[in-house]
């Protein structure tokens, strides 16, 4: 439950023994590579090496050529199967050839199938008449022009009967068009073109028909048959060729995946005189296995460093969590990996959001049908919000049978609470006064818990930072959590418990001494960490700034705590919002009516709580809780790995 630790590990040795390194590196498949000139201050004769990946382009290739001929592409497990990157590089150029020609044959007939097609389309209009087409267009004086004109404006020619060449000649019909043509001659062309036009005739490109048109339809079709047995065939060579070397291939895949992924590593290496020098992260607990095998090279030295020694840099973070708490690592990378030396957040946010989002969402079948939704949304569509579901909806199901709340129903369990309980009716009776103010109280008290628990580890947080001054003297240190605690205790044992704890020493102890450590909280904090310059440049200043910040401080405490009142609100919601579901369905009356009503506002209620209260208790994580303890700007460990089956 916390931030793996990590260790740099800066890797010198011969330029002939880095291909050796690279390769291990990445077989290791735990080496985070960065940026060498960042950790060492003398660097002017690091030179970079520039060296062009020899792999990318062919993988390239290889993946576009599998693309386009349907061949699948997956990593398979090569064990320790060696084999030479030339040898790898020509296999995979052969492969592409091949495959390319193959498929610019395919292509090729692909094309001429739908050039086919489009003629069998448009001639199969002028089918049924008795023209030969190649007699029409040997004419010298009479030209033709094939389309298709509306039925409406087909009517319309009777107003050109004057005009003896607007004469529309039409072979079929569909709902809408006649299909034919009409003849100009040279001298009449302009005037009867103009007539069409205004009849919005549509020329169509006619390919050149021999002789009549169905004795070409039938040619052509006849082609068509042709064409497709060719594909056909063609496919059944692709097929065969893909059978044939699929093996082969997706070995030799892999290893190009390999080759490639070692040469992302090798980018990084800098060149130094006749030797490289390659720096990188490994998991702490992975550096005696690491250098044992790396001690097997020869000509080349290491050195480990523990993370917290080097300085300026920003190590990678590797999360480490239980099945449970490791849901919810998905809310907090959208907010932001937490640091190395910070605390995780994952584990108070998966009891917080779980036990938040129950006692909002309570109601035995709401959650019943929730968990069911996330269980299904995480199988079929994979989403990682359906895992997250599946908890919310069960411990919505707790809390709704705390409640007795079944779908709205409200006293359904009520003599299961009078055996389990002792009960006279249900354990809470939700809008009942006393319920009102007690879920109210129960809000605040939470969020006093929830908002102490922060301070208490943004304290351990900001101490291994070596952060004193939010540490100590922060509105969410020590100070701040003497002040916040000391404050509403005193409050609550005053007002509610008749205990006079407010007294003198216990204010001027407990609540107005950690104000004034509060208020000086930057010149102590630099007093502690044993700076200098402790002292701001102006006082005045200073002490400007401190108390609005201060009043600030004394204000979010309020605030933060009062927004928790909407843990309690939900629940006050939901039975509202089903007594009005309830409502309607006995104005509607009669069995069908009443329980369509039922159904669907069901439905509706269950919708829009899930997704109000999904976001509210994330804004509650996110706004009340990380502000206080959490910066979350650390990066992702990302090992380059080779690309292998057991990898993915």
């Amino acid at each position: 439950m916390s931030v793996k630790p990590v260790k740099a590990i800066s890797i010198i040795g011969m330029i002939s023994e880095l291909d050796n390194v690279v390769k291990y590196c990445g077989d290791s498949e735990i080496f985070h590579p960065d940026d060498a000139m960042s950790f060492y201050s003398d660097t002017r004769n690091f030179v970079p090496l520039n060296d062009k990946n020899p792999f990318s382009g062919p993988l390239q290739q290889l993946e576009n050529a599998a693309e386009m001929a349907g061949f699948r592409l997956s990593y398979v497990d090569i064990g320790k199967q060696k084999k030479d990157s030339s040898d790898v590089l020509l296999y995979v150029n052969d492969f592409v050839s091949k495959t390319e020609t193959m498929i610019a044959k395919k292509l090729m007939i692909e094309q001429e199938i739908d050039e086919c097609k489009r003629s069998v389309e448009q001639v199969e209009h002028f089918t049924g008449c008795d023209i030969d087409f190649t007699e029409i267009s040997n004419c010298k004086y009479i030209t033709p022009n094939f389309g298709r004109l509306p039925k409406e404006s087909f009517e319309k020619l009777s107003d050109y009967s004057s005009n003896q060449y607007a004469i529309f000649f039409p072979f079929t019909n569909d709902e809408t068009h006649y299909w034919g043509a009409y003849f100009t001659i040279p001298e009449q062309k302009n005037d009867i073109d103009r007539i069409f036009s205004s009849l919005f005739f549509e020329r169509l490109e006619v390919p050149p028909i021999a002789g009549k048109p169905d004795e070409y339809l039938a040619t052509l079709k006849e082609k068509l048959r042709s064409l497709e047995q060719q594909l056909n065939e063609e496919q059944k060579a692709i097929d065969a060729f893909w059978n044939k070397e699929k093996q082969t291939c997706l070995v030799n895949y892999t290893l190009l995946e390999e080759l490639d992924s070692y040469n992302e590593i090798k980018s990084y290496a800098y060149r130094y005189h006749k030797s490289f020098i390659l720096v990188g992260w490994i998991p702490a607990d992975r550096e005696k296995s690491f250098v044992k095998e790396l001690d097997k090279i020869k000509s080349v030295e290491y050195s480990v460093t523990d993370s917290k020694n080097v300085k300026n840099q920003t190590p990678p973070v590797i999360i480490k969590n239980p099945p449970f708490f490791r849901l919810y690592e998905y809310f907090v990378k959208m907010y932001g990996l937490p640091c190395h030396n910070e605390i995780d957040p994952t584990p108070f946010v998966a009891i917080t959001y779980t036990l938040f989002f129950g006692i909002m969402f309570g109601d035995v079948g709401h959650g019943l049908v929730l968990a069911i939704v996330g269980f299904l949304m995480y199988k079929i569509k994979k989403n990682e919000l359906g895992r997250i579901l599946i908890p919310c909806g069960i411990m919505g199901m707790i809390f709704g049978f705390l409640y007795g709340s079944v779908f709205g129903f409200e006293q359904l369990l009520t003599p299961v609470h009078q055996a389990l309980f002792g009960t006279k009716g249900k354990l809470i009776e939700v809008m009942q006064s006393d319920s009102i103010n007690l879920i109210i109280y129960g809000s605040v008290i939470i969020g006093f818990v929830t908002i102490a628990i922060s301070m208490i580890v943004n304290i351990v947080s900001s101490l291994r930072r070596r952060d004193f001054e939010s540490a100590l003297f922060g509105a969410n240190g020590v100070a701040g959590f003497v002040f916040y605690v000391s404050l509403l205790v005193g409050l609550v044992c005053t007002m509610f418990l008749n205990i006079p704890l407010m007294n003198t020493a216990y204010i001027l102890g407990l609540v107005v001494l950690p104000l004034i450590l509060m208020f000086m909280r930057e010149p102590l904090g630099k007093l502690v960490a044993g700076k200098k310059n402790w002292q701001p440049e102006k006082w005045g200043e200073y002490f400007v700034q401190s108390f609005f910040e201060l009043f600030e401080f004394c204000l979010s405490y309020v605030t933060n705590t009062m927004s928790f009142l909407r843990v309690g609100a939900y629940i006050l919601v939901h039975a509202g919002m089903m007594l009005v579901v309830f409502t309607l369905a006995e104005m509607v009356g009669g069995i069908v009516g009443s329980t369509l009503i039922l159904i669907i506002g069901n439905a509706i209620v269950m919708a829009l709580e899930a997704l109000l209260v999904a976001i509210q208790v994330l804004r509650l994580d996110y706004y009340e809780v990380f502000s206080r303890f959490y910066i979350g700007e650390g990066r992702p460990f990302k090992p380059v790995t080779a690309k292998k089956l057991s990898s993915k």
